[in-house]
């Protein structure tokens, strides 16, 4: 029984003729307040566990049975603030065989659906030094020895150089070896890429100050030539790099976005890891291109381009023609003050189809795009980081191996890396976060595994610590809290139930609504998501 008045769940257990024992009381917390309760096995133990909704502290409580009369301590996942969660109801809502939990949240008139997940948790930081006053900002991930075994290159601004941490394939790595830059350069962006066709993995390098991008070819052991630089224009200051193949040629070629030229600079390859002068694409005037990413955005088997447009808040899509040639198409925007950094691309909603993510540094959360397939895209939805977290960066993996891309951020105002996991309609699970350490700044995560156990792992560039650090991935279950679905202005809903009320084996949610007098039905679609059906009013 939820006891509202003390703040605690009461159990009386039974015995065999049918009485039983005087109650036992366990807390929910102190001003908790529970409103109501359901009891299942949770964590798939064999073992009863009791999940309650605190309704004035805003959150579900699980008391995990331990099989003996007792119960863990209270773990709590919260419903948001001043959500008033009233009644609480249980099902396998995604077909996973795990219990999943419901709530009617009272004070945001909504309904939040709690899935039991494999949450791909990540263990604390491990760091490698990246230099004193190095100030890094941009990691990424290969093999260059040909071990089998990811290695690390890291954009060392202040230091005018690239860093490489060699992978030993137990999630340790070598000591950095640098490579300059040039002098003044500010190293902003790298990639990587083969572009000469040798089978060894090459870098790229956005050289902001230098006005150059910049490429060392590897030689397949670690080790990589002096730099060969191409000029993105006087003042132009390119901050971004990405690679792709844009004339069908079979050679990849370069694509920078230039923040003070207000443009993106396309290097065609020659095939020999030398390449074309550039030629240019405006991003619109006062734009302030800081971020390009690659993709087929209209399904053509051509590549295309997206950029984010810090100065003019949204991004553009140029579509290509397979030539090496583009045409500028949409403009979306990103929100006011959103001032977007850095952008990636992967399919959120399962169709097939690339979408876009952003991370909007100015409004503390990463913005959504999903594709059309003819080149145009939706309008944004967007998804917290938190107050302040100033998100610069974002990668896409599947950290928690459920085949539903996840999004990791660094967020450089909160010191900490973010991990939104992926739902089935293009949506996400509420952020985990996973600290950088105090006035680190991370300011570039990548994606890869480095300790070979088929998890993603994540390494992040601590730009203010002079470091990197990274996180080893691991499994482990926990509950996630998906996007609410609205109950209606003013509806205040008091009561949740589930069943399957279309008989189409998928479990569908009810919703009493005290306030707009009246029964919502949620139907499931098996995988954890719900649409909005029809209302039923109960009358004054």
């Amino acid at each position: 029984v939820a006891n509202y008045g003390t703040d605690s769940v009461g159990v009386f257990f039974g015995y065999a003729n049918a009485t039983f024992s005087s109650q036992t009381t366990y807390s929910t917390g102190f001003l908790s307040f529970p409103t109501s309760l359901v009891v299942g096995d949770f964590n798939g133990d064999d073992k009863l566990d009791i999940a309650v909704a605190n309704s004035v502290a805003d959150n579900v409580g699980v008391l995990f049975g331990l099989g003996n009369r007792n119960f863990t301590t209270l773990v709590t996942y919260p419903t948001g603030s001043d959500s008033n969660p009233k009644s609480i109801a249980t099902g396998d809502f995604n077909n996973d065989n795990r219990l999943d939990i419901v709530v009617a949240n009272s004070g945001m008139d909504n309904v939040a659906v709690i899935l039991r997940y494999d949450a791909g948790f990540f263990q604390g930081q491990i760091t490698y030094s990246t230099g004193d006053t190095s100030q890094p900002l941009s990691v990424a991930i290969g093999d260059f020895n040909n071990d089998q075994r990811l290695d690390i290159v890291v954009a060392n601004s202040w230091n005018y150089n690239l860093g490489i941490f060699l992978g030993y394939g137990n999630g340790t790595f070598s000591g950095q070896m640098t490579y300059p830059t040039g002098d003044g350069s500010l190293p902003q962006t790298v990639v990587i890429g083969d572009v000469n066709n040798d089978s060894h993995l090459d870098i790229i390098v956005a050289n902001s100050w230098n006005n150059n991008v910049g490429i060392f070819l590897g030689h397949g052991d670690g080790n990589f030539s002096n730099q060969t630089t191409y000029s993105t224009g006087a003042s132009s200051v390119p901050v971004s790099v990405a690679v792709g193949d844009f004339n069908d040629d079979g050679r990849l070629d370069i694509v920078t976005a230039n923040y003070w030229a207000f443009n993106i600079s396309i290097f065609l390859n020659y095939g020999n890891g030398t390449f074309s002068n550039r030629t240019t694409y405006s991003t619109g005037s006062v734009s302030k291109p800081n971020s390009v990413v690659v993709g087929d955005f209209n399904n053509d088997s051509k590549l295309d381009i997206a950029v984010t447009n810090q100065g003019s808040e949204n991004i553009v899509i140029f579509l290509g023609y397979g030539n090496g040639s583009f045409v500028r198409q949409r403009i979306y925007s990103t929100g006011n003050n959103s001032q977007p950094t850095t952008m990636a691309t992967g399919d959120f909603n399962n169709d097939a189809i690339l979408d876009i993510t952003v991370a909007n540094f100015g409004t503390g959360n990463i913005g959504v795009f999903l594709g059309y397939g003819d080149g145009t895209f939706s309008n944004q939805m967007t998804f917290a980081t938190g107050n302040n977290s100033h998100p610069w960066w974002v990668a896409v993996g599947d950290f928690n191996n459920d085949n539903r891309p996840d999004i990791a951020t660094a967020n450089s105002g909160t010191n900490n890396i973010g991990v939104l996991l992926g739902c089935t309609n293009g949506t996400f699970f509420n952020q985990m976060t996973y600290s950088t350490g105090n006035s680190s700044s991370p300011i570039s995560v990548a994606i890869g595994d480095f300790n070979n156990n088929s998890r993603l792992d994540i390494v992040a560039a601590n730009r203010d610590r002079g470091s990197i650090g990274i996180f080893l991935g691991y499994a482990q279950e926990t509950f996630l809290t998906a996007p609410a679905y609205s109950t209606g202005s003013s509806s205040r809903p008091v009561f949740v139930a589930s069943g399957d009320f279309d008989h189409d084996n998928r479990l569908d949610i009810a919703v009493a609504n005290n306030g707009t007098d009246n029964i919502m039905i949620l139907l499931g679609s098996g995988l954890g998501t719900f649409s909005r059906q029809t209302n039923y009013t109960n009358g004054d």
